[in-house]
């Protein structure tokens, strides 16, 4: 069987297809971590170091100064939307909301349409969270404009993985090499758990992912995962879990028994955090159901990063914008260059 029909197999008819989309190689876009290098995420994440230092000592930079962000976002949102938009500030930048609500979109304009209007105003980079898995590369074919991938669907959402590896590179003092993550819950349909296999195996760590059969994927292995039959499996001698939320707003029918059932089979609970290395570490991506896919006394607990994820989400948005814009005003050069002998002629 091909990767390709592996990967279009789910594991019931409205579990979700586990597709993949190679991302643009130009940095102008940001469309997911699927194909990136090792090196190439190490200088993203020194640099959402620099800038975590930079918003932790309160300072603004001017690396953005006078670039338009437009905030493209079609799905609720806080944690990215708002870290997103502190990132803009922080730069300099003049970041500019677009929802659907109140926006042409409500009455019948495209998609496209609508941000090539925005993107006609010069605005130069286009942050974009929507529904349709595909919809951002889309767009980047489409506009003249560097876009980022907010999260697409069940497809990617290539920033969460980026801070959920500057957090556990933190945790494991750096080191990679040698480290294994469980990652439980509802894989089907999560763009977080997509970034986060991509970018882990990048680094060269190792996952092991868990969860309820209708919520599995059928031929994840292809992307080099193992796949554990239950929740202690997957987390005994981890160095660190990541509990995955239950996205019931993807799903056409429910695909658990019950919240309580789920909790008792499938939860991150103190016991099983037990059955990890005594330094490993516990990430949810937010937000977060207590008491449904992770006990309170786990994500209160001291073994929690989860607002060590928050707070470097902010730093990795920041590095995100400068590597989109710097790309943008190179080919922007790159351009003038061109036309400019083209005139004097």
């Amino acid at each position: 069987m091909s990767r390709s029909a592996l990967l279009n197999a789910p594991a019931s008819k409205d579990a979700g297809v586990f597709r993949t989309w190679a991302g643009s190689p130009a940095e102008v876009h940001l469309l997911g971590l699927e194909g990136w290098e090792r090196a190439a995420i190490e200088v993203l994440l020194d640099r959402a170091a620099h800038y975590r230092a930079m918003l932790r000592a309160g300072r603004v930079s001017d690396a953005l100064r006078g670039v338009a962000v437009c905030l493209a976002f079609f799905e609720d949102s806080t944690r990215t939307r708002v870290s997103f938009e502190l990132a803009a500030h922080r730069l300099s930048a003049m970041p500019v909301p677009l929802f659907t609500q109140g926006s042409s979109m409500s009455k019948g304009e495209t998609l496209l349409d609508t941000l090539r209007t925005v993107v006609s105003m010069r605005v130069e980079l286009i942050v974009v969270r929507h529904g349709s898995a595909g919809a951002v590369a889309y767009l980047a074919q489409h506009l003249d404009a560097g876009v980022i991938n907010a999260g697409d669907g069940a497809h990617e959402h290539p920033t969460q993985g980026l801070l959920d590896l500057l957090t556990l590179r933190d945790a494991w003092h750096g080191r990679f090499e040698g480290r294994r993550i469980a990652i439980v819950g509802d894989v089907a349909h999560s763009r977080v758990a997509r970034s986060a296999m991509f970018g882990l195996r990048a680094v060269g760590a190792s996952v092991t992912v868990a969860g309820p059969p209708t919520l599995m994927p059928a031929g994840i292995e292809a992307l080099g995962c193992a796949v554990a039959p239950s929740v202690e499996e997957a987390m005994r001698d981890a160095d660190a879990v990541m509990a995955l939320r239950i996205q019931r707003e993807r799903m056409e029918r429910s695909l658990i028994p019950s919240t309580g059932e789920y909790a008792r089979v499938w939860g991150v609970n103190e016991e099983r955090v037990a059955l990890m290395k005594p330094d490993a570490v516990v990430l949810h991506p937010g937000p977060f159901n207590r008491d449904v896919e992770i006990t309170s006394d786990v994500v209160d607990g001291p073994r929690s990063v989860v607002l060590s994820q928050v707070e470097n989400g902010a730093a990795v948005r920041c590095a995100v914008l400068e590597r989109c814009a710097r790309a943008r005003a190179q080919l922007r050069n790159e351009r003038l260059q061109h036309v400019a002998p083209e005139i004097c002629a």
